[in-house]
């Protein structure tokens, strides 16, 4: 379209020969603009990088508050559904609805959720598996995993570029994956191209309480969610798949297992980590450290995948720190870090993730 214009217009410029010269330079600049965007705008949608233009801008700002956080009870139980006072929250109910998104599945819902621990505020998309509206499981309550889309990434990512649910439906009713609900969060939640680590940054926001404690609260408030830890996973890619590691061994409480595809350890290996600028929290939330300074080793098992270079020592790091009845698992992949990569992966880190999490 910009070329059409261009060209109608290159030969009816008038004015002098140096303002028509201009006219003629700024012509070509606008055609090579709107390509480029064009070109942009192509590999977005194809990638689902950026959910929104606040997003690709970095105006975007999703914490209402940063509350403090209430501790896990002695018993190593999140206080999920708990109010200060001990008393039992109300429930937290929400509406669904479509994700108007032509790259996402139809079957994917969307909400807006209000973080009550967290403070964050944000889109969460839940899938529910095959079996879930079968009358034969009505009083059937299912397992879940959290999808956590890499820096930067958008909440559909998990369903339109790496066909999550499309690839598993059918594994699940041939019975080779079990029937987990997938719910992927809203991860990019600062503004100014900040990336908050999936970690609670004192006086900055609790992006850790918001995916372990806020999101599956509002899971088991509003579906059939087993709420045992024995019955929730979290996976991630890239930057995601840091967070799917270090949630994962940090929350044994909430999580059974892990997916980790071409992660790292050192947050600073994001640099727009806000956790990897500061000393004491990058140490804290590197998967290695971890593992060193638990009171016990976490009962999780964790599938780390990557190539070398690009992940796979850091999945080494982590097994070597590990210590029954903490699983390493660490696998070599071959090939880029590209969605198309942990799009091939999919279905044999799930069926993985069925060994440790089976069909009920």
């Amino acid at each position: 379209m910009s070329i059409t214009v261009a060209l109608l217009f290159w030969g009816k410029v008038r004015g002098p020969q140096p303002v028509r010269t201009l006219s003629r330079i700024v012509m070509i600049m606008f055609c090579q603009v709107t390509a480029v965007l064009m070109v942009f705008v192509m590999v977005n949608n194809a990638n689902l990088i950026y959910g929104n233009w606040d997003d690709l801008l970095g105006t975007g700002d999703h914490v209402r508050a940063v509350p403090s956080v209430p501790p896990v009870d002695p018993a190593g139980n999140a206080q999920n559904g708990q109010s200060g006072d001990g008393k039992q929250a109300p429930k937290v109910l929400q509406k669904f609805g479509g994700v108007n998104d032509p790259a996402v599945p139809g079957d994917v819902q969307k909400t807006e959720l209000k973080g009550q621990v967290s403070g964050v505020d944000g889109e969460v998309l839940v899938w529910l598996p095959p079996q879930y509206n079968d009358p034969a499981f009505k009083d059937k309550k299912f397992p879940v995993v959290e999808l956590i889309p890499g820096y930067p990434g958008s909440s559909s990512t998990w369903y339109g570029t790496l066909k999550v649910s499309e690839q598993l439906k059918p594994l699940m009713q041939q019975g080779k994956v079990a029937p987990f609900i997938l719910v992927s969060p809203r991860t990019l939640l600062l503004g100014s191209h900040q990336d908050a680590g999936c970690t609670d940054i004192p006086g900055k926001i609790n992006a850790d309480a918001w995916i372990t404690r806020d999101v599956p609260q509002m899971v088991m408030d509003n579906f059939r969610a087993d709420p045992s830890s024995d019955r929730w996973a979290i996976a991630g890619y890239s930057a995601g798949a840091h967070c799917a590691a270090k949630l994962s061994l940090a929350h044994p409480n909430r999580y059974r297992a892990g997916i980790a595809m071409s992660g790292y350890n050192d947050p600073a290996s994001e640099p727009d980590s806000l956790v990897g600028k500061d000393p004491k929290l990058r140490e804290a939330n590197n998967p290695v450290n971890i593992l060193k300074t638990a009171q016990q080793p976490p009962k999780v098992a964790l599938l780390v995948s990557g190539a070398k270079g690009d992940g796979y020592e850091d999945g080494q790091a982590i097994a070597a720190a590990a210590k029954d009845p903490t699983k390493i698992q660490v696998e070599e992949s071959t090939g880029p870090h590209t969605t198309d990569m942990w799009k091939r992966m999919v279905p044999s880190a799930f069926e993985w993730l069925t060994g440790i999490i089976p069909v009920q």
